[in-house]
């Protein structure tokens, strides 16, 4: 089969894919014949070696993976060959086969698209665990997502909508409002405004009114972090979800005091390693509201498994909106 390969931590244009050995499931694993990989920003951080989690050189990249049972070891029940599943591994997505703990495999709805059915995944499950386990939301509270046109922004947009939220979408350009919008935010929000500290509050207010906002979704960190945090409600909740800022913010513990606000952070992984009949539940969720037509993957490019470089090539210059697709 076809993989990527990672053999020495570098730039995504450094590794190649190569020929390689099929992988045989064993006790517990499903074997998955690739149809689509998702793409994400921490696989380049993994393939240059700057991500928490790095696997033993060498290894193939990638978190996301749908495809069709091609095999099945020992002992898995939950899946048949046959069938099509999606998975979400730390690292293996990149390849024309890959082998995953039957824990990890989720049959996907018949008439769901593979492509689809790739990105409906890491980005869903993080905005579902910001949301309700680490923001704690109650239906009818406003949530402010920020980075709101890439990936995890638009799931996080979408679902917060498809449980009755007023959404506040935080961006840098009107493109990137108006996909937003489409999306189902309510009122869109300019991150790139000068002097956004203090001047974030007087966009928000129209909208929420001057109590601030109920919740934040941040995965810009910077600058934007602390404008945000002091736009918080009382009894408001903060959820860290990234830094695409490239800064990571400090938090003044007496701010928090005096509003009687949280922050909260969310590594998701931990959830699938620690607690994944929770995560399945959640999968089987996020596939109900796909059904009901609440959630749909705004996939805005699609590239052969030969071209993987291209696409994380985006990621770099920061031109990613929605999700970007492999495949094989």
């Amino acid at each position: 089969m076809r993989a990527v390969i990672v053999r020495e931590h570098g730039p995504a244009a450094q590794h190649r894919v190569e020929s390689v050995l099929d992988p045989v499931a064993g006790r517990g694993e499903v074997l998955i014949e690739a149809r689509a990989m998702g793409v994400n920003f921490p696989d380049l951080m993994v393939m240059q070696g700057d991500y928490q989690l790095l696997p033993p050189r060498p290894f193939s990249p990638g978190k996301e993976v749908a495809g069709v049972v091609g095999a099945i070891g020992q002992g898995v029940k939950r899946v048949s060959v046959g069938d099509h599943v999606m998975s979400l591994p730390e690292y293996g997505a990149f390849a024309e086969k890959v082998v995953v703990p039957e824990a990890i495999c989720y049959r996907m709805p018949p008439a769901m698209p593979f492509d689809e059915g790739a990105v409906l995944a890491l980005a869903y499950q993080t905005a579902h665990f910001a949301l309700l386990e680490r923001g704690a939301y109650k239906k009818g509270e406003s949530v402010l997502v920020t980075g709101a046109s890439g990936g995890v922004g638009l799931a996080c947009v979408q679902l917060a909508k498809a449980l009755g939220a007023t959404v506040l979408a935080g961006v840098t350009s009107p493109e990137k409002g108006e996909l937003a919008r489409r999306h189902g935010a309510d009122y869109v929000v300019d991150l790139a405004a000068p002097e956004l500290r203090d001047t974030l509050r007087a966009q928000i207010f129209p909208a929420v009114g001057k109590r601030g906002v109920d919740i934040v979704l941040d995965s810009v960190g910077g600058d934007v972090f602390g404008a945000t945090l002091r736009a918080l409600a009382w009894r408001g909740r903060m959820v860290v979800i990234g830094f695409a800022a490239g800064r990571i913010p400090e938090v003044k513990a007496g701010y928090l005091l005096v509003k009687n606000i949280s922050v909260a952070g969310l590594q998701w992984t931990d959830y699938r390693t620690r607690e994944s009949e929770r995560v399945r539940a959640v999968q089987e969720e996020l596939y109900a509201l796909y059904g009901e037509g609440k959630l749909k993957p705004e996939i805005t490019a699609r590239y052969p498994l030969e071209r993987f470089a291209e696409a994380l090539a985006r990621f770099e210059t920061r031109q990613v909106q929605g999700k970007i697709v492999l495949l094989p």
